[in-house]
């Protein structure tokens, strides 16, 4: 944890008060062992950053005393994820790490490589999901929370929705048999759509409807990764 994120409600006085069984106040008295006088990074979802003193450390609770936040966070990303649901232990790693690089809209869609009983996980609830970019978002020392949306029927989703979603973005369709990375250009020049498919890839059915909505194929190479490595490194060939 590199930010100690709060809520606006947590900050609203004076002091700060966190629960000595809160998950944040755990973490900073067993692993980062505060002490009175120690200073630490904090931010508020939705807000700014800053820092904050730590002024009592009890049995029951955490007391800090906020200083003025007047840190912007880092800005986002100008990229859409359009994800194909993952294995739901993968999903949880997978949505920590977009998070983390910045990406704010995240776009959860069906593919025919996708086990449909993915989509009853409990990972997939709003309370785990919501946990998930939070600790990407104290990776990332950021406070700015993503929109993500869950889309179950593939061409519906790619034929009526995606095209608005993407529209005004070059769009990207990760592929084993797509360009070499040469193709990519950096997010600098424009805003993205990034569709990234299950392990094995999107089917040629898939694929075809994706290049229909406008989407060109890039790769990284002939190597089938796992979502959890391809996302970062084609956001990583997009940065450069």
């Amino acid at each position: 944890m590199n930010l100690l994120l709060l809520t606006p409600e947590e900050i609203a006085g004076e002091l700060v008060y966190l629960p000595a069984t809160d998950r944040r106040a755990i973490h900073l008295l067993r692993i980062v062992k505060v002490v009175p006088g120690d200073h630490l990074e904090i931010g508020v979802l939705g807000g700014n950053l800053g820092f904050a003193e730590v002024i009592g450390v009890e049995q029951d609770a955490l007391t800090l005393r906020p200083d003025a936040l007047a840190i912007m966070p880092p800005p986002p990303l100008p990229l859409t994820l359009v994800l194909a649901l993952p294995r739901p232990k993968m999903l949880r790693r997978t949505l920590q790490s977009a998070v983390s690089l910045g990406i704010k809209r995240i776009c959860v869609c069906h593919a025919r490589k996708v086990d449909k009983s993915y989509w009853q996980s409990p990972y997939l609830s709003e309370a785990a999901m919501f946990a998930n970019t939070i600790l990407g978002l104290e990776q990332s020392m950021d406070t700015q929370l993503p929109v993500i949306t869950l889309h179950q029927r593939f061409k519906p989703f790619v034929e009526d929705e995606l095209p608005v979603i993407a529209q005004n973005s070059r769009k990207l369709l990760g592929a084993v048999d797509g360009r070499p990375s040469a193709a990519f250009r950096g997010l600098q020049d424009e805003a993205v759509t990034l569709a990234v498919g299950p392990e094995g890839g999107f089917i040629p059915y898939e694929v075809e409807h994706f290049i229909e909505a406008g989407f060109e194929p890039v790769s990284l190479g002939q190597r089938v990764l796992r979502v959890e490595t391809a996302l970062p490194a084609l956001v990583g060939a997009l940065l450069l």
